[in-house]
């Protein structure tokens, strides 16, 4: 399989709050949470969390390559 066809697939869980709005986590990985007055607010602000969470230690990790190392993009589809 080439990964141009590699999708990432998580369960996204959104549950309406007793104040009002949504709280929301993903199913696969509980410590990603957000919240949002709507629904679709609520997706954003996930999808920016799990954003996050991804891009935090690589850039916390980032250091000097070895020599005769290289550094490639690794993409996957968007969700």
């Amino acid at each position: 399989m080439s990964l141009d066809k590699f999708r990432l697939t998580l369960t996204a869980v959104f549950e309406p709050a007793p104040e009002g709005g949504y709280t929301c986590h993903l199913e696969e990985w509980p410590e990603i949470f957000s919240e949002g007055d709507m629904l679709e607010q609520a997706r954003v602000n996930l999808a920016d969390a799990l954003t996050q969470v991804v891009e935090h230690p690589r850039e916390a990790a980032r250091r000097p390559a070895t020599p005769g190392a290289t550094r490639d993009a690794f993409q996957l589809a968007a969700l």
